[in-house]
């Protein structure tokens, strides 16, 4: 018998490359995500993103993250390289089952979104209690 973990991102897009470059509409935010005991903590890198252009929107179970990252004005520079993208930025995730959306918290600091998400009291792990049915007494009704 093998045994699944419970994957509560199975949404989660995994769609960012070098074509994402490429395309003229909002660019992917590029994240880590991982399970820390009774939480997910997800980064995001948005550096030179303003925090108030960060929009962090929760609708059913659908978590979107925007940003904005505004191009610098040098008027009359003649510019040698410019790779630094700017424009929006989205992702978004499908959350599963067994998390706490009640209680998402997010910061940002040094161009990093941080949010946590907990797991549901009901999807953690816990014990049920055994009884031995030979010590049972009969209800007569």
């Amino acid at each position: 018998m093998n045994a699944m973990t419970f994957d509560p991102f199975s949404e989660l897009d995994r769609r960012v490359s070098g074509l994402t470059q490429l395309r003229t509409g909002p660019r992917a935010v590029p994240v880590d995500l991982l399970r820390d005991g009774d939480r997910y903590l997800l980064n995001a890198d948005l550096p030179g993103v303003d925090p108030g252009s960060i929009d962090l929107d929760l609708d059913g179970n659908l978590l979107t993250i925007r940003a904005e990252r505004t191009a610098a004005d040098h008027e009359g520079a003649q510019w040698i390289a410019q790779e630094r993208r700017s424009g929006s930025y989205v992702r978004q995730f499908t959350l599963g089952e067994g998390l706490d959306t009640e209680h998402i918290s997010a910061s940002y600091d040094n161009g990093v979104l941080s949010l946590v998400i907990p797991v549901s009291e009901r999807a953690k792990p816990r014990k049920i209690q055994l009884t031995d049915a030979s010590d049972q007494t009969s209800i007569v009704a």
